[in-house]
């Protein structure tokens, strides 16, 4: 609160000097060349992919186990996302399977690193230089995990960040565009403000330029003085709280692997920034959900296939391993304020329904 106090204090709320220092330290912590900030982690997908030049009628592989947003945010440029399958162990996309749906109208590929777990990124790489594809990383649960000893943000094309109420790190909403080509990142900062040519650099010093041009086509996806100074102060609990969720995850972990009717998913917790604890229950999902309701715990689905939605249908695909694993997956309590004695119940409420 005392920072956002300031932020008002200073009265410029808008983007601002406060904005320029959270891009300074995400890109910092990351150990990226540069970040772009946006006003939500949907906004820094569409703005990527609109700025790679995608046009109506070219193609996008997505995984279809995401986050409508990743899909809409392709829909967005006019582009058509081909949705294919994802590994049964990680729920992260299945390579071969993106490499058999790629066609000459295919542009890009968005991997999104599920649960905070990164894709193989070495295999990625290839197959998008095989194609000549751009890469749009989905990393919107990956803030802070490594790959190969890098940081997710820290090498590649583009890696688009999310930093709303729920992530492991929020700026209350907000999101980001890590990336490494500075003529990329000044095309990236005037379609975030509109396509103004000069805006940008002014308001880094909290000031407005009234003499400007606009040189493309831009959106209002900048971030707020207000949302980057909550940023600021998450920033510096991240190690806090990932490492709570961690902890609170390898119980679960230990717990759930004695039970028949659970399975885990793979996870390697060495430089992991985990953002949902998820299981595959092999029979009986929904009526889990439904008894840990009645004990008065909450839990979830991350997520719906894509594939599945009426408005997608014109693309429809059959996926089999997606498919099967949306009738299993269930999305278990998971956060840092979580105490021993409500992981306990957790456990025992699963345990009592097995």
């Amino acid at each position: 609160m005392a920072a956002v106090e300031r932020v008002f204090q200073s009265g410029w709320l808008g983007m601002g000097s406060v904005v320029k220092e959270f891009e300074d330290a995400v890109a910092d912590f990351l150990g990226a060349r540069y970040v772009v900030a946006t006003s939500t982690g949907t906004a820094a997908l569409h703005l990527a992919l609109d700025s790679i030049g995608l046009k109506p009628g070219d193609e996008v592989i997505v995984p279809s186990i995401t986050y409508v947003a990743t899909a809409q945010a392709v829909t967005a440029t006019g582009a058509v996302p081909v949705f294919c399958d994802v590994e049964e162990d990680t729920l992260n996309i299945d390579l071969s399977d993106a490499e058999s749906k790629i066609t000459e109208k295919t542009r890009a590929i968005v991997p999104v690193h599920y649960r905070g777990m990164p894709c193989d990124m070495d295999g990625l790489f290839k197959l998008a230089h095989d194609y000549n594809l751009r890469v749009v990383e989905d990393a919107a649960h990956a803030f802070g995990s490594y790959y190969r000893g890098r940081r997710i943000g820290s090498f590649g094309d583009l890696t688009c960040f999310s930093f709303d109420p729920v992530k492991n790190v929020t700026c209350g909403e907000g999101g980001a565009i890590a990336l490494s080509d500075a003529e990329f990142m000044g095309l990236l900062q005037r379609k975030r403000i509109l396509g103004i040519d000069r805006d940008t650099w002014s308001r880094y010093h909290d000031k407005r330029s009234w003499v400007y041009d606009v040189t493309t086509q831009g959106y209002r996806y900048h971030m707020s003085n207000i949302n980057a100074a909550i940023g600021l102060v998450q920033l510096k609990k991240y190690d806090r709280l990932n490492s709570r969720k961690i902890s609170i995850a390898k119980v679960y972990d230990e717990e759930f692997a004695k039970l028949k009717k659970i399975e885990l998913l793979r996870t390697d917790y060495d430089g992991l920034s985990l953002f949902i604890y998820v299981v595959k229950v092999r029979e009986g999902r929904d009526r889990l959900m439904r008894f840990l309701e009645g004990e008065g715990i909450g839990t979830g689905i991350h997520y719906i296939p894509c594939h599945l939605f009426s408005f997608y249908g014109r693309n429809r695909a059959k996926l089999p391993v997606a498919e099967k694993i949306y009738e299993q997956i269930l999305t278990l309590p998971l956060y840092p304020d979580m105490s021993d004695e409500d992981v306990e119940r957790v456990i025992s409420a699963v345990k009592k329904w097995e």
